[in-house]
């Protein structure tokens, strides 16, 4: 069993659950969430797209060797077109929140970053910079995933389109078509092979320390992706417009 199966299928699955349908995405399904917790959101994520991500991204590709026999060599050369796909794909995201925001009238700036922004993007730095290769793609993998299911259970629940719908439902409907296109699910399934085969390569036979240190890794990131979906009232509490 490849390490990401390993990893996906990890019991129980109730962090899986609270990251991937969490009440921000049940909401947004609805179309019941609010205009200023969206751009709330919206804030934060620019924020790990526009900052956190590229250097996690170029931290990876430091790490990828340069030398070693040809098959090995093979893929790293796969690796990189991968995380350079990465970097291309992150500059389109930061472009298309904007777009998104200014379409819609989602006023992203003048947010207070959260604590658990911090936090996500602090912990991307520490993989990257102390992480091996392999640790830094299981974690890119598990960003991912994740973010691809929570895009997906707010398109299951969303009702059919109407002509009388507001800025902000026009503007979950563009973020859910974005994340769910089998474009992406595609790119998502091509990190995981990646990452499987690095795994594959550096760890065989999968000893017991290096499966467990990946679990570590899932179950942190499961855990940071829960706390980076706003609750409901942080909107009021960290616009630095008011007070």
């Amino acid at each position: 069993m490849d390490i990401t199966q390993h990893l996906y299928n990890l019991k129980p699955q109730l962090s899986k659950i609270a990251a991937t349908q969490h009440e921000f995405l049940t909401a947004a399904g609805t179309l019941s969430l609010s205009p200023a917790r969206l751009a709330l959101w919206l804030c934060q994520d620019r924020i790990y797209a526009a900052h956190a991500y590229p250097r996690f991204i170029g931290l990876l590709i430091s790490k990828i060797p340069f030398d070693g026999p040809a098959v090995e060599e093979e893929l790293n050369r796969e690796t990189l077109v991968l995380l350079t796909t990465c970097l291309e794909g992150v500059i389109r995201e930061v472009a298309f929140f904007e777009g998104v925001a200014k379409e819609w009238n989602l006023g992203i700036n003048g947010w207070k970053e959260r604590k658990a922004t911090r936090d996500y993007t602090a912990e991307m730095a520490r993989v990257a910079s102390v992480g091996s290769l392999e640790e830094g793609l299981v974690f890119l993998w598990a960003m991912e995933q994740i973010y691809l299911d929570a895009w997906k259970y707010v398109k299951s629940l969303l009702p059919p389109q109407s002509d009388s719908e507001d800025d902000t439902a026009n503007a979950i409907r563009q973020l859910t078509n974005n994340w769910t296109t089998p474009e992406f699910e595609v790119f998502v399934q091509k990190v995981e092979v990646i990452a499987n085969r690095h795994f594959a390569r550096r760890h065989h036979g999968h000893s017991h320390s290096a499966v467990r240190a990946m679990e570590s890794i899932w179950a942190r990131v499961v855990e940071l992706e829960e706390m980076f979906w706003p609750e409901d009232g942080e909107d009021t509490r960290l616009s630095s417009r008011t007070g």
